[in-house]
């Protein structure tokens, strides 16, 4: 165990607090996303595996460089949650091993191959422009949608028979579904915490639209997203793809009203609903372009 200073005691960093500060949540649904799509592209189990490596390292080393950089504003508004503030982690061993991570995220993204090593690394160059300071400005959503609409197309690219010159060999629909489910990402995850941003300073799209605003927008983007995965690939939709229509447009209504009182307890399950369906619609996506 290493031990850290904090408070003027010394504790032990605990596997525990070092997981908490990866962002566990989101890493781990962005990896299992990136696994099962790589499988659904036609990948063997191994080349998924490696898919699935080099994202979870990729994730790894943005959640932890989060952590780092915002230790000092997560002391100013005492945000308990996180190991750093607890005292848990010292934020030089963070730096350190978001560094490592990061490096390990590029061997294991250029063992796929160059091009679907870059792409995979655009979602982790991403996250560190905004952990950086792209989150304070009008623009914080780019790295979101950057990397997520690269992830996909990295994953098909590393999928057999996408030629190794070839960086379109994910269609379209397939990109712009997760640059969008990465648009809706970030407008929901800073919802939570936009008055302890706004405290410190930090003023994202998320942050000038407002959180009715954002909820709402987030909302139809979710919606765009299964209306792309579902009239975006060739030849007509699917009883399936319909289907998944029909679910999409009330939890569109619903999600949108999120800050009107008599729908917010409805909001959450509406948003969670939407996100699955288009999840579900992007592996199906995958598998259709094999």
């Amino acid at each position: 165990m290493v031990g850290v200073r904090a408070h003027g005691a010394r504790r032990r960093v605990t596997p525990r607090a070092l997981a908490l500060a990866t962002h566990p949540g989101p890493a781990l649904a962005v990896t299992v996303v990136a696994g099962l799509l790589a499988l659904a592209a036609g990948a063997s189990w191994g080349r998924a595996a490696l898919v699935t490596a080099a994202v979870l390292a990729g994730q790894a080393s943005i959640g932890w460089s989060n952590d780092w950089l915002d230790a000092d504003r997560d002391r100013a508004v005492a945000r308990t949650d996180k190991p750093v503030v607890q005292g848990a982690v010292d934020p030089a061993l963070l730096r350190s091993l978001a560094l490592g991570s990061a490096v390990a995220a590029a061997v294991l993204s250029l063992l796929l191959g160059v091009v679907p090593g870059v792409l995979l690394l655009v979602l982790v160059a991403s996250g560190w422009a905004y952990n950086a300071g792209l989150k304070r400005t009008a623009v914080s959503v780019l790295p979101y949608v950057t990397g997520f609409g690269a992830l996909p197309a990295g994953v098909v690219a590393a999928a057999p028979g996408a030629s190794g010159s070839d960086w379109l060999a994910a269609p379209w629909w397939l990109v712009v579904a997760g640059a969008a489910l990465g648009a809706a990402a970030h407008l929901a995850n800073v919802a939570p915490d936009l008055e302890d941003d706004l405290a410190t300073g930090v003023r994202g799209l998320p942050h000038r639209l407002g959180a009715r605003v954002s909820a709402a927008t987030g909302a139809v983007v979710l919606g765009g997203a299964s209306l792309v995965l579902v009239l975006g690939p060739e030849g007509p939709p699917t009883a399936a793809g319909w289907a998944g229509l029909g679910l999409a447009v009330p939890a569109v209504a619903v999600a949108a009203l999120a800050g009107t009182p008599g729908f917010r307890r409805l909001a959450f399950p509406a948003v969670m609903l939407l996100t699955v369906l288009d999840v579900v619609l992007l592996l199906a996506g995958g598998a259709a372009v094999t």
